[in-house]
């Protein structure tokens, strides 16, 4: 298959009532021609599957069936918002903007720990959801992917963006089904607060945005002090949260991801690896993963690959989560939680992997994320 003859594929969701539905769509190779696939059912539930093509048909031809079968899935109310949620279009989709987040590196637990006792360090929770920057410009309105382009915004949250701060901002978060949670203000009408402390950035940030309730775009509680943070940190270990974030109050924003440290940070309570699918596993709902470690690929095991999802292409990237890492890098009890698209293969390597720290037994008890309070 070429680069000039990509696969696509969608999963669109529908939710109104007692309906929870889940539709799938994708355009696969067949020998050197293409078919449209879909599959459909319950979310949650072993999908129905077809096709939309009797037989195999250029790339061009699956393309036009593949693109008339989602409208008139969108049509009928089916959103790429896994919540049912509809999303804005936009007509400078996946266009670039040159601006870029400000990227974690992972730390762990006894790491934490020390920024937990730092009180230059302010601690947040981290949400898993799709991290996106906000841009409104008068009456223009723009989400940012991590890697710096255009993408749709969920239709509550673009709504809300006319009716908060003034004319111009641009804001980070993270989105969240229907909602998103704004976490930095990097301008503020016309002013960059790139070069401003945390402090300020998120002071200006509460300003401007509801903090709770059932607003589409919020903000979450900080953590300043230690007793704060480790009640904070006891408190989402509990309700098995994602994990939390420390930023340095007096830093400024930077972009992109330093090679070690940084001034962000993040410990994830679960772990999970974005990884490059090798292959697929024949005819088994499977493929086989492989992350970098430096220009060499290592193999970290197979995933399977849930009914609900389609199974991607060789190349491609999904995120997976696991229990822990053998040495050598073969992922224990590895669960995929589907596609990444915002993600470069070169951000895959093997340095994500948190490693099994002692027997069985011990791993079990602590959890995960090797919990402690």
């Amino acid at each position: 298959m070429s680069s000039e003859t990509p696969s696509k594929s969608i999963t669109l969701y529908f939710r109104e009532g007692s309906s929870d539905k889940v539709y799938q769509a994708g355009i696969e190779p067949k020998g050197t021609s293409f078919v449209v696939n879909f599959a459909f059912g319950r979310r949650g539930n072993t999908l129905q599957t077809g096709t939309k093509t009797a037989k195999p048909v250029d790339y061009q031809a699956a393309l036009k069936v593949y693109d008339k079968l989602v409208r008139e899935k969108m049509a009928k109310g089916y959103t790429p918002g896994q919540d049912g949620t509809p999303y804005q279009g936009t007509e400078r989709e996946a266009a670039a903007t040159g601006i870029f987040p400000q990227l974690l590196n992972p730390i762990d637990q006894n790491q934490a720990e020390q920024l937990v006792r730092d009180d230059g360090w302010w601690m947040q929770e981290k949400f898993d959801g799709k991290r996106i920057l906000i841009r409104k410009d008068g009456d223009q309105v723009i989400g940012i992917n991590r890697k710096g382009l255009v993408v749709a915004l969920p239709q509550p949250v673009a709504e809300q963006v006319m009716f908060i701060g003034g004319r111009r901002w641009l804001m980070d978060g993270e989105a969240v089904g229907d909602a998103y949670f704004a976490f930095d203000l990097l301008e503020e009408d016309g002013v960059d607060l790139r070069k401003e402390p945390y402090s300020r950035r998120l002071d200006a940030l509460v300003a401007i945005v509801a903090s709770e309730g059932r607003s589409a775009i919020r903000t979450r509680g900080t953590a300043t002090r230690t007793p704060q943070k480790q009640e904070m940190l006891s408190a989402l270990y509990r309700i098995k949260a994602e994990g939390v974030v420390f930023k340095r109050h007096a830093a400024p924003y930077t972009s992109g991801r330093p090679a070690s440290g940084g001034d962000q940070l993040k410990l994830k309570f679960t772990a999970t690896a974005s990884c490059i699918v090798a292959k697929v596993n024949g005819t088994k709902r499977s493929v086989a993963l492989v992350l970098l470690d430096g220009r060499n690929r290592v193999a970290v095991g197979n995933v399977t690959v849930p009914s609900n999802q389609l199974i991607p292409k060789a190349g491609s990237i999904v995120e997976v989560r696991y229990l822990y890492a053998y040495p050598g890098g073969s992922l224990f009890q590895p669960v995929c939680l589907g596609q990444r698209d915002d993600i470069d293969p070169d951000a895959c390597t093997i340095s994500q992997l948190k490693y099994k720290a002692g027997g069985e037994d011990e791993e079990a008890e602590s959890g995960a994320g090797g919990q402690r309070t």
